[in-house]
């Protein structure tokens, strides 16, 4: 601005006049216009350009605290994301456990069962055997009462005479002697 001032005055009446008067320039005017123009260049610098680059980069951090954020936030989804399928892996793995736990302790149950059941057949068979060696004892000794009544009355037939009480016991003792033998 300084030169357009220094040519103006240093070239007095010379083609720079002559080209100023063509175009219509006001010299004053024109020197209070840039004043004006530069007063206003500070004034928008400092009360409207300043403030906004401000508010500009005040944005810029928010965004970059954003985008950080964000980073942050994707990276705790996938630790998370990791210690779910962690625990998944460890919940399925007890689980398997259990289950075999499960299974063992049924093969045990049923083993006793199966000891249990055995246990009770081979009581019953012993109480059916000694039931069916009561049964044959006593039947035997009904055989032995019944063939020596018989051998009782048979022999009364025969001999014709009446047996005592005492010939019938004498008979029967014989008969299941015989019998036993």
């Amino acid at each position: 601005m300084h030169a357009v001032v220094m040519l103006v005055t240093a070239g007095g009446s010379g083609q720079i006049e002559e080209i100023a008067r063509t175009f219509g320039v006001d010299w004053t005017h024109l020197v209070a216009q840039m004043i004006s123009f530069c007063i206003v260049c500070i004034l928008l610098q400092r009360f409207a350009y300043k403030p906004v680059l401000k508010i500009l980069e005040e944005r810029r951090q928010q965004i970059a605290q954003g985008k950080a954020n964000a980073e942050q936030i994707k990276a705790e989804l996938s630790r998370t994301e990791e210690r779910r399928k962690e625990m998944l892996d460890q919940a399925n793995v007890q689980a398997n456990k259990l289950i075999e736990e499960a299974r063992a302790a049924a093969a045990r149950v049923q083993e006793q069962e199966t000891q249990k059941a055995i246990a009770a057949a081979a009581e019953v068979m012993v109480k059916a055997r000694e039931a069916s060696v009561q049964e044959r004892t006593r039947m035997l000794a009904e055989l032995k009462r019944e063939f020596g009544r018989l051998l009782v009355d048979a022999t009364a037939k025969v001999t014709g005479k009446i047996l005592t009480p005492e010939d019938q016991q004498r008979l029967a003792e014989e008969t299941a002697r015989q019998l036993t033998a």
